[in-house]
């Protein structure tokens, strides 16, 4: 399956019937560190996980954080990026594999640096700049 560059966040959640309607839970950690909006509209892609049980009767897997997809990079990791857009706050914004965020502050669009990457979330990593124009 290919995973489209435009990909801004991607979280496993259950689906609850609501009676007339259905209702995916996103969490308040996507609209915090601000991959979506609140009343904003986005398309959603449903890409059913393997590894769970499907019987009902089952109780919820007792599972760490590493269900799903990994983060392409690792904090100290060196990588060149360049940066396609701004942030909310002004930051530089910078996609690698999968879309995935990577800030970089003190950097404008279009600038290609040097980075070490000094944080990393499971949707979006920090990453300081090491040489400026490469």
């Amino acid at each position: 399956m290919e995973i489209s560059d435009e990909l801004l966040c991607l979280f496993s959640a259950d689906i609850r019937d609501e009676g007339d309607q259905y209702t995916i839970e996103i969490p308040k950690r996507e609209i915090e560190t601000g991959s979506i909006d609140p009343g904003s509209v986005y398309r959603v892609a449903l890409i059913e996980r393997h590894d769970v049980s499907t019987d009902t009767d089952a109780s919820p897997p007792t599972t760490t954080p590493t269900d799903g997809p990994q983060p392409p990079v690792e904090r100290g990791e060196i990588r060149y990026v360049e940066i396609e857009d701004l942030g909310k706050q002004g930051d530089g914004i910078a996609r690698v594999e999968r879309g995935y965020v990577i800030i970089v502050p003190d950097t404008e669009v279009g600038e290609r640096v040097k980075i070490e990457v000094s944080e990393v979330k499971s949707n979006f990593a920090v990453g300081e700049v090491l040489d400026e124009e490469l």
